[in-house]
């Protein structure tokens, strides 16, 4: 299966985690043993105990692997160089339980980048969810939040969920649909 790995992992620390589908933080402890079963876009998912369980990059090392770095961007980058790095680090994002980014999913409506004036900048986006009723739709508005925020001379970082137009498998990319047998 694409990016899944049920590579057996026992954390070494604990760690902040997010029970799927349900998007309820909790904490692992030290020693507790499961696997990883995706590892996309800098997150985890672990099974643990017939549970499946979100983990930020960020805590990478919980699990022995290396946390992700922050994007790097050009200097004197242009308002287009930093939007090409939001596009990349939103593709970083995706849904614990689909192996495939938000934007290609077609979950990012909007963004907009704007210069604040003193060489920092502002971004908005506008996403939906492949169900309106999806518990995970906080941790995703947050990961793509953590995703952007990390981008050097992003000052601002508003992410909004919004329901229109409801999202359908025609918004999804050709790639996409063809990862996920849709095509």
């Amino acid at each position: 299966m694409f990016g899944h790995t049920n590579e057996p992992v026992t954390l070494i620390r604990d760690v902040s985690a997010v029970i799927i589908p349900a998007g309820e933080s909790v904490t692992l402890r030290e020693g507790t043993e499961g696997f990883i079963t995706q590892a996309l876009g800098g997150s985890f998912t672990i099974y643990v105990e017939g549970n499946l369980f979100r983990i930020s990059g960020a805590d990478a090392d919980a699990l022995g692997k290396e946390p992700v770095a922050p994007p790097a961007i050009p200097d004197n980058a242009t308002d287009k160089d930093i939007e090409d790095v939001i596009w990349e680090q939103l593709k970083t994002c995706y849904d614990p339980e689909i192996p495939v980014d938000i934007v290609n999913l077609g979950l990012v409506y909007r963004c907009e980048l704007k210069p604040l004036g003193n060489g920092d900048r502002s971004v908005e986006v506008d996403m939906t969810l492949t169900a309106p009723g999806c518990g995970m739709g906080d941790v995703l508005v947050q990961d793509a939040r953590e995703k952007i925020a990390v981008i050097p001379t992003i000052a601002e970082v508003r992410v909004e969920l919004v329901f229109d137009p409801p999202w359908n498998v025609g918004m999804m990319s050709d790639e996409a649909r063809l990862q996920t047998g849709l095509m």
